[in-house]
């Protein structure tokens, strides 16, 4: 019995100081999309040699993250359009870059459908379809991409395209 206030005094202490958050502290999420170049013809080719449209998602943690049924899409009402396969992973502040070329029968992350040239939104979303980003970008300027600056966390704007590396 004696043992109880202690325990009770300690858990009550611990309890408050969990609550005690920043209110200023913004929560990064694990993954983001970092870059997007629609109307690709010269900068990042995938495995074919094939200059394709592409989106770059980046971990900024200190973790893999396995984002195997995770979802892209170009579209808001669609927002299942395709689905990360099995034992996807993006290494500790790294990079993946997905292929948006609408040839799903080729190897490697390839979409279901191609980036619009006249603009649109990139969607990222769990397994669930609940959205973690969300890069709407203008009619495309020819051979540059949509990049956040600074890497990872910054707003988006046209940018000389840095393929599978930091937009700095």
């Amino acid at each position: 019995m004696k043992y109880i206030v202690p325990v009770l005094f300690f858990s009550l202490v611990l309890g408050l100081s969990s609550c005690n958050k920043n209110d200023d502290e913004v929560e990064i999420p694990a993954v983001v999309i970092n870059e997007l170049l629609p109307k690709n013809s010269q900068n990042g080719s995938d495995q074919d040699g094939e200059y394709d449209d592409w989106i770059e998602l980046y971990n900024p943690s200190e973790i893999d993250q396995d984002i195997s049924g995770y979802y892209l899409s170009d579209s808001k009402k669609e927002p299942g359009k395709w689905k990360f396969p099995e034992g996807t992973v993006i290494g500790k502040l790294g990079y993946l870059i997905v292929w948006c070329d609408g040839d799903t029968l080729q190897a490697g992350l390839h979409t279901n459908y191609r980036l619009s040239a006249d603009g649109e939104n990139v969607v990222f979303l769990d397994p669930e379809l609940n959205v973690i980003d969300l890069a709407e970008y203008p009619v495309t300027v020819v051979e540059q991409s949509w990049a956040r600056k600074p890497n990872g966390s910054g707003d988006f704007a046209w940018s000389a395209p840095t393929f599978n590396r930091s937009n700095e």
